[in-house]
């Protein structure tokens, strides 16, 4: 009976998809919200733009994590 209470090893052969696809989605996001600025309040507005600055570092961050990924790929070491 195998036990189940062991953690999975650390796969990282999809790792740059993966990020690719975060950082699409948040782009998305971000544009979408950008859009919505038009319709929003003094308020809202703000908000949407907190957010959005969040997003872009967001988006900076994935994309060297991906960097990082790519390089790793290259070595070997994934």
């Amino acid at each position: 009976m195998a036990n189940s209470r062991h953690s999975k090893p650390d796969d990282r052969s999809n790792n740059v998809e993966r990020i690719r696809d975060i950082i699409k989605n948040t782009e998305e996001k971000l544009h979408e919200a950008e859009i919505s600025l038009e319709f929003a309040d003094p308020m809202q507005s703000e908000m949407i733009k907190e957010k959005n600055k969040r997003r872009q570092k967001s988006i900076e961050g994935l994309k060297e994590e991906m960097k990082d990924e790519m390089a790793a790929r290259k070595k070997g070491e994934v």
